[in-house]
């Protein structure tokens, strides 16, 4: 796990939880069908920005980062409706929830500053360009 990366290190620790939380629904709550779902959606987030990290351009980045955006906030439904369905209690849903939802809106953030200044980039290139 890379260090100097805070969403890369976040996203990690989250999957981490998410896949302990696939191991207490499993075998204490015989759970199979949602939680292999949170494990799924829950666990392609960091991959996803591991992926993003190498990407081979912008536009590569923005589409990986994407993706993990969306995964996060479908990990967010899965917490909801084992929270709802009463797979998992309150204390669980909270902690899991919110840093769910703080990390879909790191997410957000990275996407929409990364499309802004590749906005900005090719303008100016294609200011230099036509100058």
């Amino acid at each position: 796990m890379t260090q100097d990366n805070p969403i890369e290190k976040r996203s990690y620790l989250f999957a981490l939880r998410i896949v302990k939380a696939y191991k207490y629904l499993t075998k204490q709550k015989d759970e199979y069908v949602l939680s292999k779902q949170l494990l799924r959606s829950g666990t392609s987030i960091g991959a996803l920005m591991r992926e993003a990290k190498f990407a081979q351009s912008r536009a590569d980045f923005v589409n990986k980062a994407s993706i993990a955006l969306k995964e996060a906030n479908e990990t967010l439904y899965w917490i909801e409706l084992l929270h709802d369905s009463e797979y998992i209690d309150d204390l669980s849903f909270n902690s899991l929830h919110q840093e769910a939802d703080e990390l879909t809106a790191i997410l957000a953030s990275i996407v929409k500053t990364t499309k802004e200044n590749t906005t900005k980039y090719d303008n100016a290139q294609s200011d230099f360009l036509n100058s």
